[in-house]
């Protein structure tokens, strides 16, 4: 008998093109590093569900099998678009943001990630326009490449997307044109940025959304978590068509992968359709453990006590920050969510120094993860506080500065020997009013050979560049 089968390359011609193309995520690869002993993780987004009263998750978890009649429901299959007492369940929830929808109004979905891909499938061709806050959640990132979409990433700032460039965009884009599908925005404590869209921007999103005829999809998984100020009326709330994604992660827990999409009917028909090819339906039972948590037991008061933990973590995460990181260094004020974004000068790696700050036991996740090219944002990271303790997060937040602390040491040298065009060395010493580092442009081979070296990081070649910034500064001298 033979023993021949059929191979084929993984990496070859037989891989759809739309994979190929795909990033892994960086969080996923982080993972396992941060799960050592001595790795203190600012990288992943996970809650602290050791807050969860045992009791109350107990009892949704038995009503969901107690009875036959349960039994009936939560193990056996289901409708694609949700358990209707859940369904019901949501859209009364969603009734305190100021949001008013139907229960079929309402689609569940495993997680919102899921959401997204859906999303995805149902709307975008090849090469149709997406508009995404830049940077963005990488998941929404990964979700929309497979469909290989024109993604166009809009700066924000403190107040939110920035909606003059977005006009800007718009504007280069046209009126009418047909590639333009959606734009996809986290108004609320944004991930990865912290910050939060003012109510005069979301205005203005959704006129221009009527204007340019592109629908808003609004992720919204943080909007509960608000430490400082008041709430902010969701996009959905102000308009009925917009699509609303929320999720129970951050109030529950992430492992039983419930969120839903609020939207119109004739759009969630859509959806429906490519769920049915995705999973036929949901999880029954985590749908009914969820329907029950969140209408029999006080889940309000166990999420207000993830509010004053979060709030006590971020509070530790600006302090260190504040203490321990350089003046090059900027970051976002979060009023609210899990994350904040830090700011080196455009001359910083944070991608390539990684490597160091995982030796020295921290992790985060480098800016250009958030950015649809993967290379814009390198000098940036994002840092989560919801997970590791205020103590932690301090000594981890020290780690970080020292390894930065050493990058900016080897950098301040190339500019004191005016090695690096664009600086000089008043620059060297930023006083605490500046926010960015900007057009740093290296023209000559053996100054970017230099700083290339530089953001390799080891001791050999770290003394290459030292011994090429002393040729240069010899030279000037002569």
């Amino acid at each position: 008998m033979s023993s021949a089968h059929i191979t084929f390359d993984t990496t070859g011609d037989k891989i759809a093109r739309r994979v190929r193309k795909m990033r892994p995520s960086a969080v996923r690869n982080l993972f396992a590093a941060a799960t050592r002993d001595d790795v203190i993780s600012l990288s992943g987004g996970m809650p602290a569900v050791s807050l969860l009263p045992e009791e109350d998750i107990r009892r949704a978890t038995l009503a969901a099998i107690e009875s036959p009649e349960a039994r009936a429901v939560s193990l056996q299959y289901g409708p694609t678009d949700g358990l209707a007492g859940l369904r019901a369940v949501l859209a009364d929830m969603m009734r305190d943001l100021g949001i008013r929808v139907k229960a079929d109004q309402v689609l569940v979905t495993t997680g919102a990630q899921q959401a997204l891909t859906l999303i995805a499938e149902a709307f975008i061709d090849p090469d149709d326009i997406i508009i995404t806050e830049g940077p963005t959640y990488l998941g929404a990132l990964q979700a929309f490449s497979a469909f290989e979409p024109d993604v166009r990433a809009i700066p924000f700032d403190e107040d939110g997307m920035r909606m003059d460039l977005l006009e800007e965009e718009l504007a280069r884009i046209g009126k009418g044109n047909p590639r333009l599908k959606f734009c996809y925005t986290i108004p609320n404590f944004q991930n990865p940025g912290g910050v939060t869209m003012t109510a005069e921007r979301r205005r203005r999103l959704l006129e221009l959304a009527r204007e340019y005829n592109f629908m808003v999809v609004e992720d919204d998984p943080y909007g509960r978590l608000r430490y400082d100020g008041g709430h902010q009326v969701p996009l959905k709330a102000m308009d009925d068509s917009v699509i609303y994604l929320g999720t129970i992660s951050k109030m529950l827990g992430p492992g039983l992968r419930t969120g839903w999409i609020a939207a119109p009917e004739a759009v969630l028909a859509r959806i429906n359709l490519v769920k049915q090819g995705a999973d036929l339906c949901g999880s029954a039972f985590d749908q009914l453990v969820v329907q029950h948590y969140f209408a029999d037991v006080a889940w309000q008061r166990t999420l207000q006590k993830f509010i004053a933990l979060y709030k006590e973590r971020r509070d530790a995460m600006l302090a260190a920050l504040d203490e321990f990181f350089p003046p090059e260094a900027t970051w976002t004020h979060p009023a609210g969510g899990m994350f904040l974004w830090i700011t080196l000068p455009d001359y910083m790696d944070t991608d390539s120094m990684l490597a160091e700050a995982l030796e020295s036991g921290v992790t985060y996740v480098p800016g250009n993860s958030f950015f649809p090219d993967g290379k814009t944002g390198r000098n940036s990271m994002r840092v989560n506080f919801s997970f590791e303790t205020p103590e932690s997060i301090t000594e981890a937040i020290r780690r970080l500065a020292k390894v930065i602390e050493e990058r900016l040491e080897l950098y301040r040298v190339f500019i004191e020997a005016g090695a690096l065009p664009g600086y000089d060395r008043k620059d060297a010493a930023m006083d605490e009013n500046a926010t960015s580092w900007k057009d740093v442009i290296v023209d000559s081979e053996q100054n970017e050979e230099a700083v290339m070296q530089a953001r390799e990081g080891d001791a050999e070649q770290i003394e290459i560049a030292e011994e090429k910034v002393t040729e240069a500064q010899e030279a000037a001298a002569e």
